[in-house]
């Protein structure tokens, strides 16, 4: 278990790491005015951010993702692997479910930390050094929001996030279960680590495919409020207003992004962590496959930050 954790927290930093410029962007053009946008796309966007805020534009917010991480992993690797003890047996169906109960959990941690990291990606948005800042960090952020609305402030999104998380993560254990089972890879293998970045990363994006339009209006809510204007009245008044905007593509915004994220950020998470416990635990007791199996080799199967 020890390991599974150490190994966890490796593996999302890396991912944290390597996805967040996509997920800045991606939060941009969610939210964005339709009335008056500031992005064409997912290139313009990235061009806008770097020109008119510098690199470290598409860095806002990474304090909170980095130090979520390990408690969301400590979460995901714990009730992932005891729920599939308790399933008894590695099926396809069990995968799901596992995955499904580790991702609705791990939303106690996970909706207050994206909350903050929306607020700070959306915090001097075209400006190269903010004018105003009204959070200093992430932490300073959630404080600023528990102080003016309390617990349910800091939890705006939950319900919205617990529908995009608990599929999400059974579509993302269940694809690396059925691509791990279908390529298989062996230690001496060469092109293990190929196999494991490709599983990884499709996992990766099959779980985002799954639940995407949920993930735009849980950024539209958490965004909401920002400059101190509330446009909606909760998830059902999002949806109608977002559709009768800007009709049924305002729920693949920012897809683009997210797509080209998933993949190397899940790739590095999946790649990172196998190699760790393969090397800590030694060949003779490393992984024998890729291939998720009962009992010890079920928490060696890692989650990604979505």
């Amino acid at each position: 278990m020890a390991l599974d954790f150490v190994a966890g927290c490796l593996g999302g930093s890396a991912g944290v790491i390597v996805g967040h410029p996509f997920d800045t962007v991606k939060v941009r053009l969610q939210v964005q005015n339709v009335d008056k946008p500031l992005y064409r796309g997912t290139f313009h966007c990235f061009q806008s951010i770097i020109r008119q805020e510098s690199m470290f534009g598409l860095y806002k917010g990474i304090g909170s993702p980095m130090m979520g991480l390990t408690f969301i992993n400590a979460i995901v690797f714990g009730v992932q692997g005891n729920a599939m003890r308790r399933l008894g047996q590695d099926t396809p169906l069990n995968q799901f479910l596992a995955g499904s109960a580790a991702g609705a959990i791990q939303c106690i941690i996970c909706c207050p930390m994206e909350l903050a990291k929306t607020r700070m990606q959306l915090q001097g948005t075209g400006e190269k050094k903010s004018k105003k800042r009204l959070y200093k960090n992430s932490l300073d952020c959630l404080v600023r929001i528990y102080k003016k609305e309390g617990v349910r402030g800091i939890n705006r999104g939950m319900l919205t996030t617990l529908i995009r998380e608990t599929p999400a993560f059974g579509f993302y254990f269940l694809t690396y279960d059925i691509l791990t089972r279908s390529l298989g890879c062996e230690p001496e293998d060469r092109f293990m680590i190929p196999k494991l970045l490709f599983a990884g990363g499709m996992s990766g994006i099959a779980s985002w495919l799954s639940t995407y339009p949920a993930d735009v209006i849980k950024s539209r809510l958490q965004a909401d409020g920002v400059g101190g204007v509330n446009q909606y009245n909760g998830i059902a008044d999002c949806v109608r207003q977002s559709w009768q905007k800007e009709g049924w593509r305002v729920f693949t915004r920012g897809l683009t992004s997210t797509l080209l994220r998933a993949f190397p950020v899940n790739a590095a998470t999946f790649a990172t962590v196998t190699l760790f416990l393969m090397y800590m635990r030694g060949e003779d007791e490393g992984l024998k496959d890729c291939e998720p199996a009962p009992a010890l080799q079920q928490q060696q199967q890692q989650p990604s930050s979505l």
